[in-house]
């Protein structure tokens, strides 16, 4: 019995967030296709089928899991040691500094197989 529930109740989960998707999807769809009507019906419209689609995520599980993970996210963002603004310039300029000279190098490298492809193994000048 105990399994039935679960396989119901994950049939349920499932089902509110197909409808979700489906009442997401069929707003914009309507918001389209009411073109020829005023623009208030189909923002009216297009409201409706979005606060139905966020009415029923938020009442499934799956928006539980999604706010616990937003949560988690944002207490291990304050876990993290930001360096100073010093430090931050610092690496920025090495960054750049290293960028220049890896184009310099390459640029050396395609022009080294230039000179190697066209002048002495095609001929061309």
């Amino acid at each position: 019995m105990s399994s039935f529930l679960q396989n119901v109740s994950q049939a349920v989960r499932k089902l509110k967030l197909t409808l979700a998707v489906f009442f997401t999807v069929a707003g914009a769809i309507s918001f389209y296709f009411f073109s020829g009507q005023s623009n208030l019906v189909r923002i009216v419209v297009l409201l409706i089928s979005l606060m139905t689609a966020s009415l029923l995520f938020f009442t499934s599980n799956q928006s539980q899991k999604l706010l616990t993970f937003i949560k988690e996210a944002i207490r291990e963002t304050r876990k993290v040691v930001w360096p100073t603004r010093k430090e931050a310039t610092q690496i920025t300029v090495v960054v750049f500094i290293f960028v220049f000279l890896l184009a310099i190098f390459l640029w050396g490298i395609d022009k080294f197989l230039e000179i190697l492809l066209y002048y002495l193994i095609l001929g061309w000048k």
